[in-house]
């Protein structure tokens, strides 16, 4: 196979951080090439040189054996350079066709061919077997079919090289397998991947060479074949890992959450499910299956027409999420970096913005007070670094979902709902969300877990609830509980036998 790329001694350095040093990757045609490392490893740094949104203080870049200078973005596209970055590159207020065919519009006279544009993104969504409306504006779809949308942008480029930035990231496991399909065939056309991820299952599965990068530098580069996932992280990490999901055995008490018959018009219809003490309970299913939609219900961000929700045999009319959180109940958004965070803001009023009216007296907050709760929950969930005054967006995206956990945990609720916990995070913080996962069951809190990665359900859960297009499909113990028994029931198969 061809060099499509060489990247030699490649060296970046910003003030006060060494982010590259002295790093090597080679792509080939029809090669698939993938990246690892945990957050800070410097992949995106790597990448964004390639992608021209940086210059390299040192080393060199060949296309197709020519030493080339990339001197921005729109040159890396017209060097057939396609990337497709884990935060979302696209245009809410356009069409799903507009964002596709995105500099590239089909045009005759100065005016858009609205035919051609909708038919050239159709012909795209449907290689991707994607059910999305190319006139559907971009800002009404969820974030998993904004993702595939984000794919499809640079897949219409038809590009040599394309760079993939963790694109399962908000994808469930049937969705990531339609992907698949996708990055084989531009394997088979010739294309070289770059593919970047923390999901090391789906690293093993698509790759032919793994580049791992530590601290900037680069580790090792080796075939994936015969290349296991303990390997992996013991080289992106420095150490063992021997369980990344580990799954703490401890007490379950009495019901703490109960949902009965909750239906949204639209979402979901009928969802009964329950959280005992103490227990973390997985809502897993298909995107689109109406899992996000139950949570954001229960918590009061959207209104439910019908039903019932209690806390500790309360029942809770939560129309907003102060009401949610007044009764106990809080919740961990599945997009960070839209609902979870203030970017602006440091470590100390992220952690401290639900619970400042228990900081306060007569209208004052107590500034000692504040510092010294974020100080013990910095501490609590390992929030690297532990600088309370620094902000927030300068954190590594596993320490920015841990700030996000550490907000909720403030308020001491009797129930914590996680959307995608561990989602676009490094396998050294996904071991550490887990661990406070579990300590935090162990010291009573009901848990209920969403995740697309179906292993992390499975791991961590004690008992799972399906979801099939808005509707419990099954309820699985954790002894029945298997992927064959998990996607029967999610693709309405369970339903239906």
């Amino acid at each position: 196979m061809s060099v499509a790329l060489e990247m030699r001694g490649i060296s970046k350095s910003f003030p006060g951080i060494r982010a590259l040093s002295d790093v090597d990757l080679i792509a080939r045609a029809g090669e698939v090439h993938a990246v690892v490392g945990e957050n800070g490893a410097g992949k995106s740094t790597l990448m964004k040189i390639l992608a021209g949104v940086y210059q390299p203080d040192g080393g060199t870049i060949s296309l197709d054996g020519a030493e080339t200078r990339i001197s921005g973005p729109i040159d890396a596209r017209s060097r057939g350079i396609g990337m497709v970055y884990q935060e979302l590159n696209l245009v809410p207020d356009l069409t799903v066709a507009e964002n596709i065919m995105l500099g590239a519009t089909p045009s005759r006279f100065g005016f858009v061919r609205r035919r051609a544009l909708s038919e050239a993104a159709a012909v795209v969504l449907d290689a991707f077997d994607a059910r999305i409306d190319p006139a559907a504006i971009l800002g009404s779809l969820t974030v998993s079919q904004q993702q595939i949308v984000e794919i499809a942008k640079a897949y219409a480029q038809r590009p040599s090289i394309i760079v993939l930035d963790e694109p399962t990231s908000s994808l469930s496991e049937h969705e990531a397998q339609a992907l698949f399909h996708i990055v084989r065939r531009m394997r088979a056309d010739g294309i070289a991947i770059i593919y970047i991820s923390h999901r090391l299952r789906e690293v093993l599965e698509l790759a032919d060479q793994v580049t791992v990068l530590r601290d900037g530098r680069q580790i090792e580069t080796r075939s994936a074949d015969g290349l296991t996932a303990g390997e992996m992280i013991r080289l992106m990490v420095g150490r063992d890992l021997t369980d990344i999901f580990p799954k703490r055995e401890v007490p379950i008490g009495d019901v703490v959450l109960e949902v009965d018959a909750l239906t949204r018009p639209g979402a979901f219809a009928d969802v009964s499910v329950s959280v005992r003490a103490g227990e973390i309970v997985g809502l897993a299913g298909l995107v689109g299956a109406g899992r996000t939609e139950v949570a954001r219900a229960v918590f009061g961000l959207d209104r439910a027409q019908s039903g019932t929700v209690r806390v500790d045999g309360r029942d809770v009319f939560a129309r907003t999420p102060a009401q949610g959180l007044a009764a106990g109940i809080a919740y961990v958004p599945e997009d960070r970096k839209r609902d979870g965070i203030v970017h602006s803001a440091s470590i100390k009023d992220n952690v401290s913005l639900p619970v400042l009216s228990s900081l306060s007296t007569g209208g004052w907050i107590s500034r000692t007070r504040e510092r010294a709760m974020v100080r013990d929950q910095v501490e609590t969930l390992g929030v690297s670094p532990p600088v309370i005054e620094r902000a927030v967006d300068t954190l590594s995206g596993g320490n920015q979902q841990k700030v996000v956990i550490a907000k909720w945990l403030a308020a001491k609720p009797r129930v914590l709902i996680l959307d995608e916990p561990t989602r676009g995070v490094d396998v050294g913080a996904k071991a550490d969300i887990h661990e406070i996962i579990g300590a935090l069951a162990a010291a009573g809190t009901a848990i209920l877990l969403i995740s697309s990665e179906l292993p992390e359900v499975l791991a961590v859960s004690d008992r799972i609830y399906v979801l099939h297009e808005g509707h419990v499909s099954a309820e699985l113990d954790r002894t029945e509980a298997t992927e064959a028994t998990v996607m029967h029931a999610a693709t309405g198969e369970a339903v239906r036998s």
